[in-house]
């Protein structure tokens, strides 16, 4: 029973953590390909979209990294307390 729990804990930190990869990725994706560089003089219209984009993709790439070293170390406390109890 404790296997099928423990096989359940990691599976579910391990989705946590592609999460925050596939978040990461997304959030380049919006800077770099669809805020791009940014247009010398442009219109008022393509630099409120240019900004748009560029925000999204700052939040994105930000909230994708957090939730991806969270779920790193969550797995990494969770593989040492399970490390712990298999001595015992």
């Amino acid at each position: 029973m404790q296997e099928k729990i423990r096989y359940h804990l990691r599976w579910i930190i391990n989705s946590f953590i592609l999460a925050g990869v596939i978040i990461f990725i997304i959030g380049m994706y919006y800077e770099v390909v669809k805020a791009g560089i940014p247009y010398q003089d442009p219109p008022l219209e393509l630099q409120i979209k240019y900004a748009i984009n560029l925000g999204i993709g700052d939040i994105l790439v930000r909230n994708g990294f957090v939730i991806a070293v969270c779920g790193g170390i969550i797995r990494l406390i969770f593989g040492l307390i399970c490390k712990k109890l298999q001595k015992k």
